[in-house]
Parts: structure tokens; C-alpha cells; sequence
């Protein structure tokens, strides 16, 4: 079975460096993006299958990302409880 392919997207690069690394123990595709821009780009050029979006990222809300087509992309959206 193919594990799916996740966009990873974090401003914080040690904490990017520790989901990766996770993802990278477990066979897992991954992408990265450090900031909202640059997830956009991927999400529409690459369509993962998941995408773990940091809620404070600089240039993007990632509670209401002013891009709902990168959300979209993705599949499927989970809301993750609070």
C-alpha cells in the first residue's frame, strides 16, 4: 500500500527538522514549505495527499488560510480540535 504523500508547512525550521525526520522513519512522502507562499505553490503543483499546516505562520492565517483552493487540493480537510 502507497503511504501518502504530506506537505509539511512551518516557518520553524527545527520543528520542520522533527516532522520530517518522523515522517522520513515511517517511509512517508513528504514536501516542505516554509511559509504560506510557498505552500501554495506546492499544493497546486504537487497536490498532496495531506498537509500539516502551522496556525501561526507570518505571511498566512493557518486557521482561515486566505487560500482555500491549497486546502482543497489536499483532498480532503480535517478540523483538528482546539
Amino acid at each position: 500500500m502507497n503511504k501518502p504523500t504530506i506537505l509539511v508547512v512551518e516557518d520553524d525550521s527545527s520543528v520542520r527538522s522533527l516532522i520530517t525526520t518522523t515522517l522520513k522513519a515511517h517511509g512517508y512522502k513528504f514536501l516542505t514549505a516554509a511559509n504560506g507562499e510557498m505552500a501554495v505553490m506546492m499544493a497546486s503543483s504537487h497536490n498532496p495527499d495531506i498537509m500539516l499546516l502551522d496556525l501561526g505562520l507570518p505571511d498566512i492565517d493557518g486557521v482561515d488560510p486566505p487560500h482555500p483552493g491549497v486546502v482543497e487540493s489536499t483532498h480532503h480537510r480535517f478540523e483538528c480540535p482546539q
